[in-house]
């Protein structure tokens, strides 16, 4: 949909409802290129509607120190009218207190009907809608530059075993297989694939979401760090602190091969003027085909005082869930609309795969949560990981065994 036409179909379809305008002060880290254009279609549909936009955007993809920020204005009193989070945090930050109740435009604009339970679910604190879901990404992504596969006469992998294959002729011919960021968060997105692939989505689950010892500790994640250790050969030496669009860059440019990432990594292609399936290939990362790790975009909404700003507030939450900001905000992003009866004739191949991967998924119970992007666990049992995982990879002697026993041990600990 033509974006100057969404803005105008929401001006007329609002103008009564929130006829005095406010402000509302939004906290993201959304600042890459396609992220960034992705939050400007909101702010513009949003002041289509009478009412201020405050960007209050803190890098880092990863949100950590958004959150850093975030807590100290609201221990303060003053926070923002919505602030970017998600999965467990939401339900931490609603039992602090400082969220607000949405039900009333939740029940007007009929989230439940347009929104799977598995999502609408994790939008509560104590069955109240305090957040509101903006898209699903798919995280167990493998991205590959098409040109440097042809130019090398070796073809995209979908296993692990062809992933080191390829690396070894990609390597030979000078051409980094991997590009990667050594950042805690970007570590555990790779290790996430391998896991899921490594023990399947039943023991994932049991790993990740319950928190299983025996699991965390098992021969099957033994080999996952076995495997995860590997990949390190095939990322090259500056990869420490690289953010991860940094990473994205140096496929689209052709300096390396591939990239294990959400498919946010898509909104830095379609930027870059990119198309998928001629100047790159999407497929899921090795070895999980038909599996479907899910990060959940939202934004939980804080509890405000001035009357006009919460008419500026409830503007905002409605207009996310929109049929037309839905479209346009995740063609921009790489990521698939939230609402199931979304009309997918304009988004490409990767998008029409994910969201067929993500009902069909569902129904076979090979959808998942990511523990890297905070939608398995609390934040102290993921920081718990985060810890352990970078620091194997980036110990050339460490021990794969060691490293399950020292996850459980962890996770146990932040428990």
């Amino acid at each position: 949909m033509n974006i100057k036409k969404s803005i105008l179909a929401l001006s007329l379809l609002s103008a009564t409802q929130f006829a005095t305008a406010g402000e509302v002060e939004v906290l993201h880290w959304w600042t890459s290129g396609g992220e960034a254009k992705s939050v400007a279609a909101l702010k513009d549909m949003l002041e289509a509607q009478g009412h201020t936009w405050k960007d209050f955007a803190v890098a880092g993809g990863s949100g950590t120190s958004a959150m850093t920020v975030l807590k100290t204005r609201a221990v303060s009193g003053n926070p923002p009218a919505a602030a970017q989070i998600k999965g467990h945090d939401i339900q931490e930050w609603g039992g602090l207190g400082f969220l607000t109740n949405l039900d009333d435009v939740a029940d007007q604009n009929k989230w439940e009907e347009k929104v799977p339970s598995l999502v609408t679910d994790i939008m509560k604190y104590d069955g109240e809608f305090v957040a509101v879901p903006v898209n699903v990404h798919r995280v167990n992504w493998l991205w590959a530059n098409r040109d440097v596969f042809q130019k090398v006469g070796v073809k995209v992998p979908t296993t692990m075993d062809e992933f080191f294959v390829a690396g070894d002729k990609l390597k030979a011919a000078g051409i980094i297989p991997l590009a990667h960021g050594g950042q805690a968060w970007q570590d555990a997105t790779v290790f996430e694939a391998v896991a899921l692939d490594v023990l399947g989505s039943e023991d994932y689950r049991k790993a990740f979401v319950e928190l299983d010892m025996d699991t965390l500790k098992g021969d099957k994640m033994v080999e996952a760090f076995r495997i995860f250790k590997k990949i390190h050969n095939y990322i090259d030496k500056n990869s420490p602190g690289r953010d991860w669009n940094i990473a994205t860059s140096m496929v689209i440019n052709g300096d390396a091969a591939m990239q294990i990432m959400g498919d946010w990594a898509k909104g830095e292609f379609t930027a870059a003027g990119k198309v998928a399936g001629k100047d790159y290939v999407c497929v899921p990362a090795p070895g999980t085909a038909g599996q479907f790790t899910h990060n959940v975009d939202s934004f939980a909404f804080f509890q405000l005082q001035d009357k006009e700003n919460v008419k500026a507030q409830k503007a905002l939450a409605a207009t996310i869930l929109t049929p037309e900001f839905q479209e346009v905000f995740n063609l921009n992003k790489g990521s698939i609309p939230v609402r199931m009866d979304a009309d997918m004739s304009k988004f490409d191949s990767c998008a029409v795969d994910s969201m067929d991967t993500f009902k069909a998924s569902a129904k076979s119970g090979d959808l998942v949560p990511s523990m890297a992007h905070g939608m398995s666990t609390t934040s102290y049992a993921q920081g718990a990981m985060y810890d352990v995982i970078t620091n194997f990879f980036n110990d050339p002697k460490a021990d794969p065994k060691e490293a399950a026993v020292k996850l459980a041990k962890a996770v146990k600990a932040a428990m």
